[in-house]
């Protein structure tokens, strides 16, 4: 594939949690290439603010309520987009959430929430729109949101840690069982090192344990910081992925680092221990 706007310009992306974060600015940046967009987020009202703003600009914006948590609703999202709008160019497997708090400390609700959109989320949207792609014959690409974390550790983050693990592996194997198939499906993962956005913000964290409004507000500090802008993000990743890339990282050197210390503590097989970093973030250097 050549350029992003080459690559990409009259096809249809839909892109889960697109109304807010990560999943907003490659919605954006899909729609300033010229593709169609289908904003899928569980806030109606987050979507159809964003599709009003697109449409606005004489850009092509559906909205549509989808809690991916919800296998059936990534079936009937499928079904909706093809009726309308036809073959699918992009999926982008982005809704996510972060959790915080002791493993055992976490509602059993929480856990659950945490598991079914971070993970099955993915795994029933690849459900959804992989067997139309495979039919359809047409060069198309899957995309799903990992993270830096899928290749550390991090205590009181482990739920989102774990989740991100699963989707690096499972995201792996996908791009192996596409490759069996023959068929011109691009599978790839999105890496995001520290990008601004809103994943850290105090009302995001409904039903967490007591205590884990100190970690979110560090962490938002540090995002607010250090974060990459969210529009550079994007135009990162849409250049990434219209090479047909596997790996497609926002911040590469961030991402090298992660992996280098998952190589070295597989190598050396001790036992699991906290980055200076990861100590001092923890108030444990005190």
């Amino acid at each position: 594939m050549g350029n992003s706007s080459e690559a990409f310009a009259g096809g249809v992306a839909v892109i889960t949690g697109a109304a807010a974060g990560i999943g907003e600015g490659l919605t954006r940046r899909a729609s300033e290439l010229g593709m169609k967009v289908v904003i899928a987020d569980i806030s109606a009202e987050g979507a159809e603010t964003l599709a009003a703003e697109l449409r606005g600009k004489g850009r092509e914006a559906m909205a549509v309520r989808v809690d991916v948590s919800r296998p059936e609703e990534l079936e009937r999202l499928a079904e909706q987009v093809h009726a309308s709008w036809g073959d699918v160019r992009l999926l982008v497997n982005n809704a996510g959430i972060e959790t915080i708090g002791m493993s055992w400390e976490i509602p059993a609700a929480r856990w659950e929430q945490t598991l079914n959109i971070n993970i099955h989320g993915v795994v029933h949207g690849v459900r959804a729109f992989a067997p139309r792609m495979l039919a359809s014959g047409k060069p198309a690409c899957i995309a799903n949101l990992a993270s830096t974390g899928s290749f550390g550790i991090m205590p009181t983050q482990t739920a989102y840690i774990m989740t991100k693990h699963a989707i690096q592996s499972f995201t792996e194997c996908l791009y192996l069982e596409m490759q069996m198939t023959g068929k011109p499906v691009q599978v790839s993962t999105i890496v995001p090192g520290m990008v601004k956005t809103r994943i850290f913000e105090a009302s995001a964290g409904t039903g967490e344990p007591t205590g884990a409004d100190r970690h979110r507000a560090v962490m938002r500090e540090l995002m607010a910081n250090y974060g990459m802008d969210l529009a550079a993000a994007a135009e990162v990743i849409f250049d990434k992925l219209a090479t047909g890339a596997f790996w497609i990282d926002t911040q590469p050197d961030m991402t090298r680092d992660m992996i280098d210390g998952r190589i070295a503590f597989l190598t050396e097989r001790a036992a699991p221990r906290l980055a200076p970093m990861a100590r001092s973030l923890l108030g444990l250097d005190g």
